[in-house]
């Protein structure tokens, strides 16, 4: 199969739709970026790589980072974790206080703020102040690439003007959910989701995802493979916070996204995808990303379904 050909060909594709969706101007630093860019990246396990469009553009990767703390705390932790975050979907936006109340500060999934949060506390309790310097080294090594860093002018943006994350993890705090300062986990949340990668580093960070939870780079395992089967099953299901359902129904196949436009997808033993596109959709999804997505799986037959 030509996949250089077809990501040409949604390039030229997805054109008309660049004015479709709203850049993330509730986070300052994001609202300059210019909407109209648009890469995709593909890396297969052999080492195969196919780009096409902006793909050397960096971009805060924001919630794409939580696969990454629910990797690191549930190798830690392992079903201890679900105790505290659980794995069902959500069904509400991905920063809703109404059901983190409901459900007694236990947020249903790692994949929304409230759960992420949770993991990241989770590893404050491990790391404590390196914490932060520990997902870091994760990702770079997941990716093979130790250049990969965050952008402070994101981290500040967000320490900033995040307070319905505040709410958040302040809810989860009364609730005896939050055991670090409310401060030190917050810090390090905010500045996890302003790591910048371009999507041929985000291709390489998730492709052990693809592998079983062996790094293709090393031929090291990241994770077991129980555990990362649990993990794509979570990107699958809760992945796009309350656009999950319609995800697995147009694209089908495990990913993630996060609102600095980036997505991330997982076919199963065979590679990893990664788009950006700036403008999200109303549920805080890249909207070109998904379309991108979409197309690639019709084209392809790559769904998992």
């Amino acid at each position: 199969m030509n996949y250089q050909n077809i990501i040409n060909e949604i390039k030229d594709e997805i054109e008309p739709f660049y004015d479709e969706g709203e850049i993330a101007d509730y986070i300052p630093a994001l609202a300059k970026i210019n909407p109209k860019q648009f890469a995709m990246s593909i890396k297969l396990i052999d080492g195969t790589a196919y780009n096409v469009g902006n793909t050397q553009t960096k971009f805060s990767i924001q919630s794409i980072s939580k696969v990454f703390t629910f990797t690191l705390a549930l190798q830690l932790y392992g079903k201890d974790l679900y105790k505290r975050v659980g794995h069902e979907p959500s069904g509400d936006p991905f920063n809703s206080l109404v059901q983190l109340e409901y459900e007694n500060g236990i947020p249903r999934n790692p994949f929304i703020n409230a759960g992420a949060i949770v993991t990241t506390d989770s590893l404050l309790s491990k790391y404590h102040e390196n914490s932060f310097d520990y997902i870091l080294d994760f990702i770079r090594t997941a990716a093979n690439d130790y250049s990969i860093t965050f952008d402070s002018e994101v981290f500040k943006s967000e320490l900033e003007h995040g307070y319905m994350n505040m709410a958040l993890i302040n809810m989860m705090k009364s609730y005896k959910n939050i055991n670090n300062h409310i401060n030190d986990v917050i810090q390090t949340y905010f500045k996890q989701c302003s790591i910048e990668m371009n999507t041929e580093q985000l291709a390489n960070s998730v492709l052990f995802l693809a592998n079983h939870g062996i790094n293709p780079f090393t031929n090291k395992a990241l994770i077991n493979q129980a555990k990362a089967k649990r993990i794509n099953s979570l990107m699958l299901t809760c992945g796009h916070y309350d656009a999950s359902g319609d995800f697995a129904y147009k694209v089908g196949l495990p990913g993630k996204s996060g609102v600095g436009g980036g997505i991330v997808a997982i076919v199963p033993n065979k590679m990893s995808i990664s788009v950006y596109s700036p403008n999200l959709n109303k549920q805080g999804n890249s909207f070109i990303g998904t379309k991108a997505l979409e197309l690639f799986t019709t084209k392809t037959g790559l769904s998992i379904f």
